[in-house]
């Protein structure tokens, strides 16, 4: 098995801080109990999202294991690859694609070790000309990006004719102030200094820019937390949001 070398360029929609940041927890990445505990909740719910929209996008089988069979993904901002690795056991050809190189290292080695290909890049996504994917991912990254339009177009400009593109990010609600950056990260939930509410984006925003990118944006979807459930698909929208985006006439 061969994981491809990192390949590195320089930055245009990247902010060097909050690569800095998240470039220092890569070690602990992986650790369900860690300072990525939060992340290790938040992915089975965005995994049945994906695996929904999926299913509906190509009209597949939901009991197929392998719906990404024969299919290129991409996930942009994939940190050491907990979204990357369960894409390539539902069967896509993966790349990822991070702006801290110790992220990549991290993803790299964990990828082997677990028996998995996976294509690993470090860099800005509008500079590595990766080519065309059927699926391309960007999970909490936007709100951390130096130019949300640039990033979009950038994303756009990686996306196959009949292609889809899943997005999450927390909304800039008075709600996501309160538990996402002074709840979560106060309480240690989350790593001091993870959030910034100023760069959250709304829905509405989002739409926007994802049209000016020549993309459609589908029904957003909610991820909220309840005591009971914990984190949940729900349709309230206020704290963190999950969307489809395919081109315009599709």
């Amino acid at each position: 098995m061969t994981i491809a070398t990192a390949r590195t360029t320089t930055n245009t929609t990247i902010r060097p801080d909050e690569a800095a940041h998240f470039g220092k927890l890569a070690a602990d990445w992986w650790d369900p109990k860690g300072s990525s505990a939060m992340l290790h909740r938040l992915n089975p719910v965005r995994l049945a999202f994906i695996r929904a929209a999926i299913d509906a996008h190509w009209h597949g089988d939901p009991r197929t294991v392998k719906p990404l069979d024969g299919r290129r993904a991409l996930d942009v901002g994939c940190g050491a690859g907990l979204l990357c690795e369960p894409l390539a056991r539902l069967g896509a050809a993966v790349t990822g694609v991070d702006a801290a190189l110790e992220n990549i290292a991290v993803a790299q080695d964990h990828a082997a070790s677990s028996g998995l290909v996976v294509d690993y890049s470090c860099g800005d996504i509008a500079e590595l000309g990766l080519g065309h994917f059927d699926l391309v991912c960007s999970m909490e990254v936007i709100e951390h990006v130096a130019d949300k339009g640039a990033f979009l177009a950038a994303l756009a400009a990686s996306l196959g004719p009949d292609g889809l593109m899943i997005l999450s990010t927390p909304n800039r609600t008075l709600k996501s102030r309160a538990l996402l950056v002074e709840g979560a990260e106060r309480l240690g939930m989350v790593p001091r200094g993870t959030h910034h509410w100023d760069l959250f984006i709304t829905p509405d925003k989002l739409g926007e820019l994802l049209a000016d990118a020549g993309l459609a944006m589908g029904e957003p979807q909610g991820i909220a937390w309840s005591p009971m459930k914990g984190l949940h698909l729900s349709d309230d929208l206020a704290l963190n949001y999950i969307l489809t985006a395919t081109w315009q006439g599709q």
